[in-house]
């Protein structure tokens, strides 16, 4: 097995500058551990508070280009030193898989198990690796199960122009701007062959050949492998497979994921890495299935045999909630690629193109869902509504079985604590419960810690979020000035974007993409009685909105200029804003720095929704319809929350009415009643609950827990063999 030790290759000559006493900085650099640990970007921090955020909080690129002398004052200063030697002691105990809970439990296990492949990962903005909602899953999932020790790897893309980024022009229309990935200032390296040269792999049997470089991120204990094939050996038309996210061109997504699902498993083979079991987060990188299918074949086993095991070894997430959500490629886009394929299955073509038939359609095309959820023995959607509304959808994959039979389960989607909760907060945890529970940080998955919240004085939690409210505010006006700067934009624009946003006014934040489904407008269906809630004299009321459009969708686009356009209205009084460029910089500061979390889609089209989930852990309460995590998470008095009404059309008006009416009578009323030192307790109230309800239950540590417990230590079994609750490595 090619070994691939933590932080391998770091290019040593580009940091002669930085002095040996502290050189472990440069190793921490290049583990992406740092970014949910306070305490370690706080050594970097610490060495020019400018420059870090100039950098955007990127210690590679920090590194690179600070002054030595800064680096050169650290490595004398005691007080320096002493914090990092104390980090660097946590990090390698942290580092060490001995030290888990993992390990504690499942002691039998080799050092690679899981292989979680996705086509996106949203780790850090520094690496610009995806899209939205389902790349922050992929990343909070792989960095918890670096905290439990979970032995893993995982797969994706190394994209060289990420996902668009927007560009608000002076009438609110979205311009997608690429912008081109720095690998030379960002926390990632090269694998390397055993000559000494970057690895380039061969993608099997694909005509004409197409080829892949390796490149890793170490997320912690978690080693994420990344495809590139922006190399020489492709030729040109190939090699801008890996520039985008989620290319609009049919033929160039297929191209993708057959790169991503039958290349990244040849990659893990050529590193030798042996895991027990593959998991799909979504049907992009389903491919992958058919590669462990050929290899079983090639080595003399039976199709019917290797399906068995490959089966058996395999689970597959969904995410969509409607059909037309999954990627379906035509037969004959099929029939251009693995026409050549098929034959080293040993199955003949209708067969294999049986294999990716759906039910509802069967001659739409090869459905990736349908071929993942065919080709998996575990199967589950990320809510227990979602799981629901999978098995209606997928019924006639199981013909005559009940919908309530349909084996598609659900694991709840949750959030990776450490990285979403905000420092200060965390640090507010600390001072109430570590006096009684020491451990909560690595038990935070216990409801019962989450009873200690109640010790925290209502004021000193207030003044906290009121702080993290300006903080917010300061931050969108540094935005806007830099904006100017560049654009020289006209003053309504920056009214528009959030110039006149008022820290003593109740602010519901609204951030998503700008698909139809989402309703982002859904508030302006009323303009006067939106006008007289935000405008209010006693009880006003202020809406941030923030997202992106997909870059070819130009309804969602639409909708957003319109409420970019609506926000700068002088009848709004300056209390409606969007902020531009949405991402998960932008996400930390808003789900930390709004009062309340507004969500309402067209109901059942949510699968989970983890936005509300990073809003509700630090107190912000969610006002959401009741679908996704919500249907769950509501219990009455950590929110609120309203039935919606289907389809579009005249129902918009109705669910618009509701939300005037829960912001009028029970939102607003609870914000402003406030005691004599201006504490409006009815309100912390809420927010205790919202932490107290929603931190343990919606952490991604219970999430990956359940995975650990309800598939992983199974799917290593063969068929017909016990299941011994014990993780086992079978033939990947």
């Amino acid at each position: 097995m090619m070994d691939i030790p933590v932080n391998q290759n770091i290019p040593a000559d580009r940091f002669s500058h930085v002095p040996e006493r502290i050189y472990g900085l440069v190793e921490l650099a290049y583990n992406l551990w740092w970014s949910w640990h306070s305490s370690a970007a706080g050594l970097f921090k610490q060495l020019n508070r400018a420059e870090w955020k100039n950098c955007r909080q990127n210690p590679v690129k920090m590194l690179l280009e600070i002054p030595p002398r800064f680096l050169e004052r650290a490595a004398e200063d005691p007080d320096y030193l002493r914090r990092y030697d104390l980090l660097f002691f946590r990090f390698r105990h942290d580092m060490d898989r001995r030290n888990s809970w993992f390990s504690e439990n499942y002691p039998e296990r080799m050092p690679l198990t899981i292989a979680y492949f996705s086509s996106e990962f949203g780790v850090h903005h520094s690496l610009p690796l995806y899209a939205g909602g389902l790349g922050i899953l992929a990343g909070d999932h792989i960095k918890e199960s670096s905290d439990l020790g979970v032995p893993m790897v995982a797969v994706g893309f190394l994209y060289a122009e990420g996902y668009a980024h927007q560009h608000l022009q002076a009438d609110g229309w979205q311009k997608n701007v690429v912008e081109v990935f720095n690998r030379d200032s960002a926390p990632i390296t090269r694998v390397m062959d055993e000559n000494g040269k970057h690895l380039v792999v061969q993608v099997p049997i694909i005509e004409p050949p197409i080829y892949v470089a390796v490149w890793k991120v170490q997320v912690g204990k978690v080693p994420l492998i990344l495809l590139d094939t922006h190399i020489d050996e492709n030729l040109p038309e190939n090699r801008s497979i890996s520039h985008r996210l989620y290319e609009h061109d049919l033929e160039m997504r297929l191209r993708q994921e057959l790169v991503l699902g039958i290349g990244g498993r040849k990659v893990l083979s050529v590193l030798g890495i042996e895991y027990s079991a593959m998991h799909l987060n979504e049907g992009h990188s389903a491919f992958a299935l058919l590669e462990r299918l050929r290899e079983r074949v090639s080595s003399g086993m039976s199709f019917e045999e290797a399906k068995e095991q490959v089966r058996n070894t395999s689970i597959f997430t969904t995410h969509t909630p409607v059909p037309a959500g999954h990627d379906v490629f035509p037969f004959d886009l099929m029939d251009r690629y693995f026409r050549n394929y098929a034959p080293s299955l040993g199955i003949d073509w209708d067969t294999f193109l049986g294999f990716g038939r759906s039910a509802h359609a069967p001659e739409a095309g090869f459905n990736m869902a349908a071929f993942a959820l065919r080709m998996t023995r575990h199967h589950n959607g990320v809510s227990a509504k979602h799981g629901e509304v999978a098995r209606r959808m997928w019924q006639g994959l199981w013909p005559g079985t009940p919908v309530e039979q349909v084996p598609i389960d659900h694991i709840t989607n949750g959030v990776h604590i450490p990285t979403w909760l905000n420092p200060w907060m965390e640090a507010l945890f600390d001072k109430y419960l570590d006096p009684v529970y020491p451990t909560w940080r690595e038990d935070y998955d216990n409801r019962l810690i989450w009873n200690l919240i109640d010790e925290i004085p209502d004021k000193e939690l207030w003044d906290l979020h009121l702080w993290l409210k300006v903080k917010f505010f300061a931050r969108i006006r540094e935005r806007k000035r830099l904006k100017w700067a560049e654009f020289r934009n006209e003053p309504r624009n920056l009214v528009s974007e959030g110039l006149l946003l008022d820290a003593n006014v109740l602010t519901i934040g609204f951030a998503r993409r700008f698909a139809e489904y989402k309703r982002a407008d859904l508030i302006f269906e009323d303009f006067e009685r939106l006008e007289s809630i935000v405008t209010d004299r006693w009880r006003p009321v202020q809406f941030v909105f923030a997202g992106k459009a997909h870059p070819v969708d130009d309804f969602g686009k639409e909708i957003l200029r319109r409420i970019y356009k609506f926000a700068g209205l002088p009848d709004f009084a300056g209390r409606i804003a969007f902020v531009e460029n949405y991402g998960e910089e932008v996400a930390h500061h808003l789900v930390q720095g709004v009062d309340i979390w507004l969500n309402n889609p067209v109901p059942l089209m949510e699968a989970s929704g983890t936005s509300g989930m990073k809003a509700a852990i630090n107190g912000v309460p969610n006002l959401s319809i009741l679908d996704g995590w919500w249907v769950e998470g509501y219990n009455g008095r950590n929110g609120w929350a309203f039935e919606g009404h289907q389809p579009y059309g005249k129902n918009r008006m109705a669910d618009a009415n509701t939300i005037y009416d829960i912001i009028e009578k029970q939102v607003a009323p609870l914000y402003y009643t406030r005691s004599m030192d201006e504490v409006p307790l009815g309100w912390v109230k809420v927010m205790k609950e919202s932490i107290k309800s929603c931190v343990w239950q919606y952490s991604a540590r219970r999430m990956v827990k359940e995975y650990i417990t309800r598939y992983y230590p199974s799917v290593c079994m063969y068929a017909g063999e016990p299941t011994t609750g014990v993780v086992q490595v079978c033939r990947p």
